[in-house]
């Protein structure tokens, strides 16, 4: 038996030694959004510089303290920066004082007053890619502890710690002693060496055997391996809260977990109360039982004056502190997004590199534009639900919103439930699209130069002759036909019965070759209701098409992740912006000024009530059959959004485009800080007024309720608008 044991023993030895000594954690990979540029002119407040700061764990103080806090007074607010790892360079810690006046930021410099043209703030986490299991963690050195924090755990849970050898007999006598007094568990027995066997190497199952092995291998890793190496591990490795299916793991994810901090930055009153919940993260949830957390705290707050590490008073003021933790995770944290970037990141890493190598993944969400367009589809939901309710099941809906001239997803919302993490409506619900194709079917007669903006085209009843001898009769939404009308109108209004004939005349395989061209990857069904939207897409393959629009006929496929770097800092992959022109450029500056009249005379005139005045944007309504779906899709000079509204069972909404997705996108636009399209027409084209009803020529002085601005080809002739004084021509 003594050899049998002896070997064992020996074998534990090894196997602990020798696992101990390569040990290497699971790193999932961490996503980051894009960080907030600050600039000279950025128009931004004092109380928004404020929030994002907040939503980055910077404290308010009253007075300039160390990294990650902030003063703020009338008009400034002096910033101690944290040390940051951007893609592209590391950022030390440095102060920054920002002045504000009535058009925004008008100073920045650092605390000696030398000024900074421009400067980014820490990217916010906005999640990890973990493995199956579960665990997450982020891995802090010594330098990174802070001293109270060891101190702390060996004056709670290990007094003997820096003398024990990995067991320690008298402290589990003690500790039974103590808890049979208290009639509930104060102390455990267990040291901290074998509370990081029974972590790492072992499991929780209270067996004799269990224990056994845990005291040997806690003797061979004292025996082998130095107390500083011991307390780091077990810093980085004890399990201390559970979030949904991520198991926080270590000191440092704790940290950030339940105060949006790095842990260096954490005061007595928040390291107190993460060793107390050592004892069970359970049992002690700060967020789910903050009542018995304040108490252990406090508790651990007593032991810790009566151990001498810290003053009486010290601890007093400490014990009159909240909990302090945030009501919800770290960060933040944005599901459809990170759906995104994990289908991105698949292309190129396979899931073990994503789950283990701890990489740093740097994208292009805007946090701001994030949560102003979750904010405007869930409002708009819920008052569309009490108005336009019309069975058990409630509206869903999904945002995808864009920066045209890159290319990069700003933010995904792929439900009214943002936080959600399901079915991911932006990227999956594939809807029929109505009315947004329309403008492409307008580009494609532009093309051809037979077409302007001015020219007419009838909309009345049309037969369109299928196989089998089969006719199909399309009507205007509101079934009436208009006659004669310029294709102004007949976008701007959406006239189905126009469109058509428009469409029937240039062929549909042109029409496919053009929305080929701007990304569609699938090749549609040319069957003549292609012209209505009979094309089931996503709303992130309509923001695709779209984005090419918007950047005046140049596609750059949309993309979330900008760049990959390794853990220890060196680049590995970037995702430059991939620009291919598809269509010439002065054809998309006429169809462009033809979607500005949905806003201002058409489909789209509701959100007129909804932008700030003097906004110019350009867009289009979508409706498909039976009311089953309401799309809106616009841009301005830097923004791009398109937004679904419908039922997940597909059942009719009785709401049009402009009654459903239009007040989702223009409260979206109106808050995110949307430019106004402004550009010069370009070369061989000129803007010129027309009116709506008649494509006649004429001046807003004329006619100033239906004058419109559109771009035609130089030496256009134009018939005029009787009694308006005007020559004619478009030149």
């Amino acid at each position: 038996m003594l050899v049998v044991g002896g070997g064992y023993v020996l074998y534990l030895d090894r196997l602990v030694t020798r696992q101990f000594r390569s040990l290497r954690w699971t790193l999932p990979a961490r996503v980051y959004a894009a960080p907030m540029q600050l600039y000279v002119g950025l128009d931004l407040s004092e109380a928004q510089l404020e929030h994002e700061l907040h939503r980055l764990a910077y404290r308010q103080v009253a007075s300039p303290g160390g990294p990650g806090t902030f003063v703020a007074s009338a008009d400034q607010v002096v910033v101690m920066l944290r040390p940051v790892q951007f893609a592209d360079r590391d950022r030390p810690a440095m102060p920054l004082r920002v002045r504000f006046g009535p058009g925004g930021v008008t100073d920045l410099t650092t605390a000696a007053a030398a000024p900074v043209p421009v400067i980014r703030l820490d990217p916010l986490l906005i999640g990890s890619i973990f493995p199956s299991d579960g665990v997450d963690r982020i891995v802090v050195t010594p330098k990174q502890v802070p001293p109270l924090l060891p101190a702390a755990l060996k004056a709670v849970e290990d007094r003997t710690f820096d003398t024990n050898w990995g067991i320690d007999p008298r402290g589990i006598l003690r500790a039974a002693w103590v808890d049979l007094r208290a009639h509930h568990i104060e102390e455990g027995g267990s040291t901290l060496t074998q509370e990081l066997v029974r972590s790492y190497f072992l499991n929780n199952r209270r067996t004799l055997w269990r224990k056994i092995r845990e005291a040997i291998m806690a003797v061979a890793l004292t025996a082998h391996f130095s107390k500083a190496d011991l307390m780091n591990a077990y810093i980085n490795e004890i399990f201390l809260g559970q979030d949904g299916n991520r198991s926080v793991h270590g000191f440092g994810l704790a940290s950030e977990f339940y105060f949006g901090e790095p842990l260096d930055e954490l005061d007595l009153p928040q390291i107190a109360m993460l060793v107390a919940i050592v004892r069970g993260p359970t049992y002690y949830d700060p967020r789910r039982v903050p009542a018995r957390v304040l108490a252990r705290r406090n508790l651990v707050l007593k032991i810790l004056a009566r151990q001498g590490v810290v003053s009486w008073a010290r601890a007093d003021a400490a014990m009159r502190a909240p909990l302090g933790v945030t009501p919800h995770a770290s960060g933040a944290y944005y599901p459809a997004y990170l759906d995104l970037v994990r289908r991105t990141l698949a292309r190129d890493y396979p899931e073990r590199e994503l789950t283990r190598a701890g990489l740093r993944v740097y994208t292009s969400l805007n946090p701001r534009v994030q949560e102003l367009a979750e904010h405007a589809l869930d409002a708009q939901l819920h008052l569309l639900d009490r108005t336009h309710h019309y069975g058990k099941e409630h509206l869903q809906g999904a945002v995808v919103v864009t920066s045209p001239q890159t290319g990069d997803v700003l933010a995904i919302v792929g439900g009214r439930d943002a936080d959600f993490d399901g079915f991911n409506r932006a990227l999956d619900a594939r809807r029929s699209i109505g009315s947004l194709v329309k403008p492409f079917i307008y580009l494609t007669a532009l093309e051809t130069g037979q077409y302007t903006a001015a020219t007419i085209i009838e909309d009345e009843p049309i037969a369109v002759k299928l196989a089998r001898g089969r006719y199909w009769r399309p009507h205007n939404y509101s079934r009436i036909f208009h006659g004669p009308v310029p294709l102004v109108r007949a976008l701007g209004d959406s006239l189905n019965a126009a469109t058509v004939r428009l469409g029937m005349r240039i062929g549909l395989n042109p029409v496919t070759h053009t929305l080929q061209r701007f990304g569609l990857k699938h090749v549609p069904q040319e069957v003549p209701a292609m012209l209505l939207g009979a094309s089931d897409l996503s709303p992130f393959e309509v923001a695709q098409l779209y984005n090419g629009l918007a950047d005046g006929g140049f596609r750059e496929p949309l993309r979330a992740v900008q760049a990959v770097v390794s853990a220890d800092g060196k680049p590995l992959k970037a995702f430059p912006v991939r620009v291919t022109p598809v269509a010439p450029t002065g054809d998309v500056y006429q169809v462009t000024t033809m979607m500005e009249q949905v806003l201002t005379h058409g489909t789209g005139e509701p959100a007129e009530s909804i932008l700030p005045p003097g906004l110019v944007a350009a867009g289009k309504t979508g409706t498909s059959q039976n009311d089953r779906d309401s799309w809106f899709a616009g841009f301005t000079g830097n923004d791009l959004a398109v937004v679904w509204v419908g039922y997940d069972h597909n059942q009719p909404t009785r709401l049009t485009g402009a009654m459903g997705a239009l007040p989702v996108w223009a409260h979206i636009m109106a808050s995110i800080g949307a430019l106004p399209l402004s550009m010069p027409p370009p070369q061989g084209l000129t803007d010129v007024w027309v009116d709506f009803p008649t494509g006649l020529q004429t001046t807003p002085e004329c006619d100033a309720a239906n004058a419109v601005e559109v771009a035609v080809p130089v030496g256009t002739q134009i018939a005029p608008m009787s009694g308006c004084g005007l020559l004619g021509g478009g030149d």
